[in-house]
């Protein structure tokens, strides 16, 4: 709470209300997540269409987003990032409204596509939200922003099951449709437009209408780190609940009271670690990069070898606090080695970098869960994330040598 109240005083009024339209569009979003198989499995006409479309029906809108979300944020350097977050919030509420009457299976995998590219609306958000703090605690704002995503998620699975308790799948996305319309709507009439000197105006960042720091390394090589970060990260995604149930013999309850703690970590954690990393140099975020990932190899480890629930979930916990440290850091320290009017751009980059990353991880999971058995979730999660800590080490290593050269006489 004392984070959280250090933020609005630390970012003013208008970052109140951006936390808060991507909390509940979020949120809105993830209504009908974790219900999509049993809607697929109606409509499938056999079990290989079953099998292809709930896979499909996450992965369309990773792919679709991932093919359009650098345009958008082009679009959004030249013609402002509020314009981009009303665009995708109206894109992400038309096709709700043409999903919830979708009765075809493959129609749905089309509109989830569509719908992926429609929207695009954190690395705008993101963007607008740089322009209008001046560009200060970066890695607070988007560790922030994400906090909103995940709890306006966990908060968003658990008003569709009600929903849906009570009423038809298609109830599930004409709310998600409506609510999405009306942030949209708030969004265009309470945002304010950014002037086109907002950034420069604050003397005490002046800089950052070019670049603010030269961090040594490309910005390539960091969102491939992100992106092997983020697969990993999301190898259980599909197949999460079926290990709970046949590894654990866990009840439903107890199978989506785990999965949320991962969010829980997290949003316990990301402010605390974005506190951590702030104005520390590249090397030093980079090296935290290094030790994250090397927990991350333990704790999954662990988590694959134990046959108590109550381990498993205190270590899912502890995994989702670890990954605070990793996207919204990451992207603070992209965010800063670009000038201001190319931070939708940049933003947009990363966001289409991370859709490719998270869908790569989601078929690996399917994959591997299918050809090899459940078990092998786990050992292929901690494998990849040695990957990531190999990577990660080299990348360190590398901008350490190239700081103490820099640094002689």
């Amino acid at each position: 709470m004392t984070n959280a109240a250090a933020a609005v005083r630390g970012f003013g009024p208008v970052f109140v209300l951006l936390f808060g339209l991507q909390f509940i569009s979020m949120g809105a979003m993830e209504m009908s997540g974790p219900f999509w198989p049993l809607q697929i499995k109606v409509l499938s006409p056999s079990e290989s269409v079953f099998g292809l479309a709930s896979v499909a029906v996450y992965v369309g809108p990773m792919i679709g987003m991932s093919l359009t979300s650098t345009l958008w944020g082009r679009i959004g350097d030249r013609y402002g990032n509020r314009l981009m977050m009303v665009r995708a919030l109206g894109g992400l509420a038309v096709t709700q409204l043409f999903v919830a009457v979708a009765q075809d299976v493959w129609t749905i995998m089309a509109l989830r596509f569509l719908q992926g590219a429609c929207a695009g609306y954190v690395a705008p958000a993101q963007a607008y939200g740089v322009q209008i703090t001046g560009g200060k605690d970066r890695a607070s704002l988007f560790a922030w922003l994400q906090v909103a995503t995940n709890v306006g998620s966990l908060g968003g699975a658990f008003l569709g099951g009600l929903i849906l308790d009570r009423f038809p799948f298609s109830a599930v996305n004409l709310t998600a449709g409506i609510i999405c319309a009306l942030c949209a709507a708030v969004a265009w009439s309470s945002l304010p437009v950014p002037a086109p000197e907002a950034v420069v105006a604050n003397p005490g960042i002046a800089a950052t209408a070019r670049p603010t720091a030269s961090i040594g390394v490309p910005i390539p090589t960091l969102l491939a780190l992100m992106g092997m970060l983020l697969a990993s990260r999301m190898v259980l995604q599909v197949p999460f609940s079926l290990y709970m149930t046949q590894i654990f013999g866990a009840r439903h309850g107890v199978a989506g009271l785990t999965y949320g703690l991962l969010a829980c970590g997290f949003v316990v954690a990301a402010p605390l670690w974005a506190r951590l990393f702030e104005h520390r140099t590249p090397s030093d975020v980079l090296g935290g990069s290094v030790l994250i990932s090397a927990a991350c190899v333990l704790v999954t480890y662990l988590a694959g070898s134990t046959d108590s629930v109550a381990v498993f979930a205190l270590l899912y916990f502890i995994w989702g606090a670890l990954l605070g440290g990793t996207t919204p850091v990451l992207l603070a320290l992209i965010s800063v080695a670009v000038a201001h009017d190319r931070q939708g751009s940049v933003l947009g980059l990363a966001q289409a970098s991370q859709q490719v990353a998270s869908a790569s991880g989601i078929i690996a999971g399917v994959a591997v869960t299918q050809l090899v058995g459940l078990e092998a979730a786990f050992p292929l999660v901690a494998t990849l994330y040695g990957l990531s800590f190999l990577a990660a080490l080299g990348i360190w290593l590398k901008t350490a040598h190239l700081t103490q050269k820099g640094s002689r006489p």
